[in-house]
């Protein structure tokens, strides 16, 4: 034990290095995406802030410095490249076995899913259960899966008048010149109620339609500023333009699936890494497949998080604030000064930082490339998503400890809120160190 209660390795100059000492590191992350206006549909109701304070000019990063507390860095890059292509060949092995091991796959896959290999996608879509382990199922599956998600589309996508007209035409075949009496006059259409569009009725298509219309315009602003400074989701290019579709398409038949939760802002940017992953599978009929794969897979990991949306749950036991108190307890668990130092001195209310870390999954903190390697350890997590999640933030704040520690509330906001560029290996390092007992 190091002092003050605090475990040796959390005392490493490698968590507490000054920021006056630490070398700058290069920028290299995509900005985030600009502040988003307050949602006009009512998806939740927003978490108070205080005054948002101006982003400070970018502080040098706490250089990582090796010591006897944790495992010395080899700084050749022979030596990692040879690690990544032995990792990558294991993943590989794994996931070309007749029945894939889901326990090793998650071992390996925790390490991190090298980014040239082009298996991500298969086997994110093995951790989150949406291919089955065997892979004799796999063709089957995904066939019964992807049409499943045409027939969402071809009921959730069409327009009202577009059902009245194939409604329109399914009955004039079956009556075919009976309507027309034989004397060259069309008979006018019946119109039921639930089907004029001037309909209150709860059971009326354009009701729905136009209740369902304030969701779609949300969707469609969100969208738009998925990543704006990736050419993959933003620009006149056709590639932007049918990738925003699909992410379109996607977020309109969860919200219409789900009325309990529908659309909350920021759901596009959790979808994101899945499509983008799915959307570059090598295998192009994988690809072309992307916008359905990565709906379920979608489904899947919202899963585990669908409460933190919810609402009605946020004051609950399950809901984004209860959330937001594990990591708060998690936090003081591991590292009491710095909770006491945050929550007590500068009060610095962790609902401030943590509200965007936890319900977006880290994916505005970090650059993209990063946000993958992260998901790839979330994804792999044999306990599940969240636990691991809570964990990394936990870690994030240990990383920056001496900074915080040195800080007031102004400046500690400024950090949590603009959280500085770091080497996600130690950052994923430390939060599997959590795992292990308090820090006393």
């Amino acid at each position: 034990m190091g002092k003050k209660g605090v475990p040796e390795w959390l005392n490493s100059s490698l968590w507490s290095s000054s920021s006056a000492s630490a070398a700058p590191c290069p920028v290299d992350r995509f900005p985030r995406s600009p502040p988003a206006p307050k949602p006009e549909a009512p998806t939740r109701a927003p978490i108070p802030e205080p005054p948002q304070p101006s982003r400070p000019p970018p502080a040098p990063v706490e250089a990582p410095r090796p010591s006897s507390g944790t495992p010395p860095e080899d700084p050749s890059p022979s030596r990692l490249a040879q690690e990544e292509v032995s990792r990558q060949s294991q993943l590989l092995a794994e996931i070309s076995k007749k029945v894939v091991n889901i326990g090793e796959l998650r071992r390996l896959s925790s390490q991190g899913i090298p980014d040239g290999a082009g298996i991500r996608s298969t086997i994110w879509k093995l951790l989150l259960g949406y291919l089955p382990n065997d892979h004799e199922f796999w063709v089957q599956e995904l066939d019964r899966k992807r049409a499943q998600y045409k027939d969402f589309k071809e009921e959730f996508l069409v327009n009202p008048s577009e059902m009245a007209r194939k409604l329109e035409e399914s009955t004039g075949h079956k009556n075919g010149g009976m309507e027309s009496g034989g004397c060259g006059f069309l008979m006018r259409s019946e119109i039921t109620h639930d089907e004029h569009p001037l309909s209150l009725g709860k059971t009326s298509v354009w009701n729905q339609f136009f209740q369902d219309t304030e969701t779609i315009e949300q969707i469609d602003r969100d969208v738009k500023r998925t990543h704006p400074d990736m050419h993959f989701f933003s620009g006149d290019t056709s590639l932007a333009k049918s990738n925003q579709e699909a992410l379109r398409h996607i977020l309109i038949i969860f919200a219409k699936l789900n009325p309990g939760i529908r659309y909350v802002q920021g759901m596009n940017e959790v979808l994101a890494p899945l499509f983008y992953v799915f959307r570059n599978d090598p295998d192009q009929n994988n690809a072309a497949y992307a916008e359905a794969d990565a709906f379920f897979c979608f489904v899947e990991l919202l899963s585990g998080f669908r409460d933190n949306f919810c609402q009605k749950l946020d004051n609950s036991v399950v809901g984004i604030r209860s959330t937001i108190a594990k990591l708060s307890e998690l936090l003081k668990k591991h590292d009491g000064e710095l909770w006491r130092h945050l929550e007590i001195t500068t009060k610095v209310n962790p609902q401030f930082y943590a509200f965007r870390w936890i319900t977006l999954l880290l994916t505005q903190e970090f650059n993209f490339a990063d946000s993958l390697h992260i998901w790839d350890t979330l994804l792999s997590d044999p306990e599940g998503p969240q636990e691991t999640l809570l964990r990394v933030c936990c870690a994030m704040l240990i990383l920056v400890r001496r900074r915080l520690l040195a800080g007031d509330f102004t400046s500690n906001l400024k950090l949590l809120q603009n959280y500085p560029s770091t080497n996600i290996s130690h950052l994923l390092y430390v939060a599997n160190k959590l795992r292990g007992p308090s820090a006393g």
